[in-house]
């Protein structure tokens, strides 16, 4: 299976935060399992950060290659997508993540009930 971490979830897995749901860890877990990490997530990382509303690890690129996640780019593809996507859900970098999701036809890992809304496989976190 191909995997997506919505930012949440990444964030979760590499503090160990219990609230990760066992089927999710199972699934990020699993060798034959390919789990992406989109750079729209560590965009809004950085930019969260940088507002102090989040915490997350200060070396999150030395993170993802050390847990072998496969850096996701965002492609021109990935971003006209987006304006094809419905108006569920508001958060620009959820959008892009969803679109990624479509696009690559990758299984996102997530707890935002919002992406059911769209034509994408989840995974709840």
């Amino acid at each position: 299976m191909q995997l997506l971490l919505d930012t949440h979830t990444l964030i979760w897995w590499l503090t160990n935060n219990p609230t990760l749901a066992a089927q999710a860890k199972n699934a990020i877990a699993d060798p034959d399992n390919l789990v992406f990490v989109s750079a729209a997530s560590a965009w809004e990382i950085a930019i969260k950060k940088s507002l102090g509303k989040l915490q997350a690890p200060n070396d999150l690129a030395t993170q993802i290659k050390a847990k072998n996640f496969i850096p996701l780019a965002i492609s021109i593809e990935h971003a006209v997508m987006v304006e094809q996507l419905p108006m569920h859900h508001q958060d620009p970098f959820d959008r892009i993540l969803i679109a990624q999701g479509m696009y690559e036809q990758l299984v996102i890992i997530t707890r935002d009930r919002k992406f059911n809304f769209y034509e994408v496989n989840t995974i709840e976190c």
